[in-house]
């Protein structure tokens, strides 16, 4: 008897076991723009944004024509304290990836002979043109958590090792893999931004032959209905599939683990409470606003990520404060280092040729996260904190009394301040008066 299948956000996907967007197009369009054509490229997404996801699914389409070899230094630590240590673990997972896949003994056992222990990376490289030209397919490099280990020498130079024989391979002096694939949260050539957050970014990578890869991994509207569908189709909702989807897209702008999470809270979570007693009543807009709710005030990896984030890059985060709390217009240049950055993390887009930030449940988080930083020490924050009982009336918010509260409180403290400071901190200032007695209204609910 087969499980039923769930809303997955930890790991991987697998399409028999979890509720989840079909990417086929996507992996078709890898394979004909860039396995196809010989292309080496860095799959450089957000975290959690289904690169782990993608690599499985396009790693069981190419098994059927490519010897693929699919590895990941995700807890490959050890590999980098040497060339010879790097050049052995990689043996060892090639030699596993041979197995799974039939490859005659024969091969497999010219492999993993011993590494010279004088020129491991020589040795490798050789035995890389031995391997691909025993094999009678071609073969697909793939490596998942590329940025983990991306800090020590050996493993640029195990780039470098992969660019000299791509290079020689277009020459037609050497036979290496046919394309390679790494994947990571950081652009390989801008390594250093991750490994030096206070030092000046350098742009150093012998990884300049990597294609630019331009396939959108987000979810769009119109895939997020379709996995809603499959969804319905075995519950039996009722859900309004077009609304639901053009809810959970307003909220997330398709990232990933977002839009599954949203799912995931509403059908595990928000059904069968006081409110929304089944599925039915939770799949509708108060259920999804409900699980949007739920998922901001939870503690998961990707905003604890952000969190760090911000301590790890001050700058990006002055940067992000002042387009939330002042209105800040930055053009879109992706050159720009903190715009880089930010983009690289997921936490900006471009928009009407500008930067914004990337979806309304991240731009939500920054503003609680930043504003639990500064109440701490706000008076305003106090003020409203103490008073915040008086603005909910019938079970209403009373707005127009906070408003002039705020600007008699606000006049009592900040007075004598120059304009351009109220011009610059108002914004905020009416943010932290604000919180304590929104947050008074939802524990009225």
């Amino acid at each position: 008897m087969s499980m039923p299948k769930v809303f997955n956000v930890t790991g991987l996907c697998i399409p028999e076991r979890n509720y989840m967007v079909d990417i086929t197009g996507r992996i078709q369009a890898i394979i004909a723009g860039y396995i196809r054509k010989n292309k080496y490229f860095v799959i450089n997404r957000a975290r959690q944004y289904g690169k782990t996801t993608l690599l499985y699914g396009l790693e069981e389409r190419l098994k059927a024509e490519y010897l693929v070899l699919s590895l990941s230094f995700e807890a490959a630590d050890e590999y980098f304290q040497s060339s010879y240590a790097l050049a052995e673990g990689l043996v060892m997972d090639i030699a596993d990836c041979l197995r799974s896949q039939n490859v005659p003994e024969e091969i497999i056992n010219s492999w993993s002979a011993p590494v010279s222990e004088r020129f491991p990376m020589r040795e490798l490289g050789k035995r890389i043109t031995r391997l691909c030209q025993s094999c009678d397919r071609r073969s697909v490099l793939i490596i998942d958590e590329v940025d983990k280990s991306s800090d020590n020498q050996v493993f640029l130079s195990f780039l470098g090792l992969l660019r000299a024989k791509y290079l020689e391979q277009q020459k037609k002096r050497d036979m290496t893999f046919q394309s390679v694939i790494l994947a990571g949260v950081y652009d390989i050539k801008n390594l250093k931004l991750k490994l030096h957050p206070d030092q000046e970014p350098k742009y150093n990578s012998p990884w300049n032959i990597a294609a630019d890869f331009r396939i959108d991994m987000s979810f769009s509207e119109e895939e997020t209905a379709s996995m809603l569908a499959e969804y319905e189709s075995d519950h039996g909702t009722g859900m309004d599939i077009a609304l639901i989807s053009r809810l959970i897209y307003a909220y997330t702008s398709g990232y990933p683990y977002l839009v599954s999470r949203i799912c995931q809270l509403t059908d595990e979570c928000i059904a069968g409470t006081e409110i929304f007693p089944d599925k039915k009543s939770a799949w509708t807009r108060e259920g999804i606003s409900a699980a949007e709710m739920l998922l901001r005030r939870e503690s998961n990896t990707l905003f604890d990520d952000m969190a760090k984030k911000f301590a790890d890059y001050p700058d990006l985060k002055s940067l992000l404060k002042d387009i939330l709390f002042k209105g800040s217009s930055f053009p879109f240049d992706p050159d720009n280092h903190l715009i880089r950055l930010g983009i690289t993390f997921g936490f900006l887009k471009e928009k009407n040729g500008n930067v914004a930030i990337q979806n309304r449940i991240f731009e939500t988080k920054m503003y609680d996260l930043f504003l639990s930083e500064d109440s701490v020490d706000s008076i305003i924050y106090r003020r409203a904190a103490a008073d915040r009982n008086q603005f909910l009336t019938g079970g209403s918010l009373n707005m127009r009394l906070v408003l002039e509260k705020f600007c008699q409180y606000f006049t009592e403290i900040y007075g004598g301040i120059s304009s351009h400071f109220v011009e610059e901190e108002g914004r905020r200032l009416f943010l932290l008066f604000l919180k304590p007695i929104i947050s008074v209204c939802f524990l009225s609910l």
